[in-house]
């Protein structure tokens, strides 16, 4: 059996298309990507041990370099797609170890993380070896390791499936992104089920239309088994839109008729809910999830638990001692009484939805937000609208401004923000600083919300990664 550890069995790997992975025999594959080509990365692969080189046929390898892979005995072979070969590759080196596991892909715009959380904990204590893959970490078993996207690189995911099988993982649930799909990164892989949450604007920067966006979501199913299973939110307008096309998809929701459904009983302090599947009802207690919006993320975990097997009581049974997913809805309880959120909300949809929940909360409704720089210009002055709509207090701050300039990324969000409503707004770029705002003002009725990190710890400035805890900041007060 492989021991699991962050800092050993993921440092290296036969295949790898970043060189800090790459060691004595590895094969490195120069990725093209948005701001660097790994072309470049050569050398510095070559002087880690990397034995042969992969590189998309229309890259341009200098003849210095050529001669630099000779010099060190490595061979350059040169492939139509270079991420897809990136996929095949890792997949092979693992021994196609992915085959030997049951994956559960989750897919949409929001919901996916908490999902993932909900599902796995509701597998495990049904007493499944379970692994996750989120935008919070990675986990196998009980063991849990650090993430750097929603979705890995595959020759990162190759290898996790690898220790996955070495650690008798029977089940591995998995947030799969559209860039993941559109970039390959999920290449050749069988989904045993896969859950779609909703869909909503988002990823701007990269697709050109909703309609791209969405077209890259769907891809996902042409990756389902032949007898794997499909479950769809029925009360989103897209998901309608996949069960037109795919009648045999297993439907939920809360609204329109489904397979699964819900009633909320309560959600103004945590979910109380009442889920029916084949005319019969179940009361469900959620004592660590807030906010309407997760009763879609609950049927779904349901949803999916049911078909492998695990009783609507036992579901029932395993939410009580669900305790939350970081960085959702995360509760902080200053020392006056004032309740503060930290979640990961970052676009309109999620916005609106963990504005609206928390509003229910309070008549003092103070709002901490910023937007990512290099990110949906798009969605910027939307937030800001959603925002002054419903906070009573919004302070402007900085989050992951990375290139571009601070000030502008609050001016593009205050464009969406009626006259009337922009004395609602302090400005403070520092987010420290913002957040110690927020704290000082509130009374002990106050609930203070503070978006966009979520689980992250770090601000992004220029290109400078640099260490930033919210949850210190709050622990003061």
């Amino acid at each position: 059996m492989l021991k699991i550890s962050d800092n050993n069995y993921f440092e290296t790997m036969p295949i790898a298309c970043h060189t800090k992975h790459v060691k004595y025999g590895s094969t490195f594959v120069a990725i093209k990507g948005i701001k660097e080509d790994g072309a470049s990365y050569i050398p510095n692969a070559l002087a880690h041990g990397a034995t042969k080189i992969v590189a998309q046929e229309d890259a341009i390898i200098s003849e210095d370099i050529k001669k630099l892979i000779e010099k060190n005995n490595a061979t350059l072979e040169f492939v139509a797609d270079a991420r897809l070969a990136l996929a095949q590759l890792s997949a092979k080196a693992s021994g196609y170890a992915h085959k030997q596991l049951k994956i559960i892909g989750i897919t949409g715009t929001k919901g996916k993380t908490s999902t993932t959380f909900i599902l796995e904990h509701i597998l495990q204590k049904a007493g499944y070896n379970t692994a996750s893959i989120s935008t919070v970490h990675n986990k196998i078993n009980n063991t849990i390791i650090k993430s750097s996207l929603t979705t890995e690189q595959p020759d990162y995911l190759h290898h996790f499936f690898k220790c996955c099988v070495q650690n008798n993982v029977e089940f591995v649930v998995m947030e799969v992104s559209a860039q993941a799909l559109s970039l390959h990164r999920v290449a050749d892989l069988e989904f045993d089920a896969i859950i779609f949450t909703n869909f909503a604007q988002e990823h701007g920067e990269f697709y050109e239309s909703l309609e791209d966006y969405f077209a890259a979501k769907c891809k996902i199913f042409d990756q389902l088994k032949t007898n794997g299973l499909a479950f769809i939110n029925c009360d989103d307008a897209w998901g309608r839109k996949i069960l037109n096309a795919h009648p045999k998809f297993n439907s939920l929701g809360i609204v329109n008729p489904a397979n699964m459904s819900a009633n909320i009983v309560n959600a103004k302090k945590t979910l109380d809910l009442l889920v029916t599947h084949k005319n019969k009802a179940y009361k469900v207690n959620c004592p660590s999830i807030f906010g309407y919006f997760n009763t879609y993320n609950i049927l779904a975990a349901f949803s999916v638990s049911n078909k492998l097997g695990v009783s609507i009581e036992e579901c029932t049974k395993h939410m009580e001692s669900f305790t939350g997913i970081p960085g959702r809805l995360e509760l902080y309880t200053l020392k006056n009484g004032a309740r503060c959120f930290i979640d990961y909300a970052h676009n309109p949809s999620s916005y609106k939805a963990a504005l609206s929940t928390l509003r229910q909360m309070t008549d003092d409704l103070i709002l901490v937000f910023g937007a990512g720089g290099e990110r949906d210009h798009e969605r910027r002055p939307i937030m800001g609208g959603i925002a002054s709509q419903i906070a009573d207090t919004i302070i402007l701050t900085s989050d992951n401004p990375r290139t571009e300039d601070p000030n502008g990324i609050l001016e593009d969000i205050i464009s969406g923000i009626l006259p009337e409503n922009r004395h609602k707004i302090i400005k403070e770029l520092d987010r420290k600083i913002a957040i110690q705002k927020a704290c000082t003002m509130a009374k002990n009725t106050s609930v203070i919300t503070i978006l966009g990190k979520g689980p992250d710890e770090y601000q992004i400035v220029g290109n400078i990664k640099t260490v930033f805890s919210e949850k210190e900041i709050l622990a003061t007060y």
